[in-house]
């Protein structure tokens, strides 16, 4: 019983250590967002950011959402430019970038 006892609080101890787990990252995903999006309208005037950021967004590693994210509260560096422009031109990202930009128009904020 000793034993059920034990499983049962690391279970919970787990649980609860990936729920801070997935709102920490939730949290890095939204300031690295707001990051992004700044330094693609700073970079492109008049097109729709939003798509753009979406895609570096989802193609950066975790190390690198979070090095993004800290320049919500730093400000962002050339470092931090820099490195959101290298994720835009990984293959993934660019595809993506490609897609939001083919499939409905939503780069131009134009809906199809």
């Amino acid at each position: 019983m000793q034993r059920f006892g034990l499983f049962l609080l690391i279970a919970v101890a787990l649980n609860a250590c990936t729920e801070l787990a997935t709102q920490g990252d939730a949290v890095a995903r939204d300031s690295a967002k707001t990051v992004v999006n700044g330094v693609v309208e700073a970079r492109f005037p008049g097109v729709n950011a939003a798509p753009i950021t979406d895609c570096i967004i989802d193609n950066a590693t975790t190390a690198e959402l979070l090095q993004i994210a800290q320049a919500a509260a730093l400000g962002t560096s050339t470092e931090t430019t820099s490195l959101i422009v290298d994720i835009s031109q990984r293959p993934e990202t660019f595809s993506c970038i490609a897609e939001q930009a083919l499939v409905g128009g939503t780069l131009l904020g134009v809906t199809g």
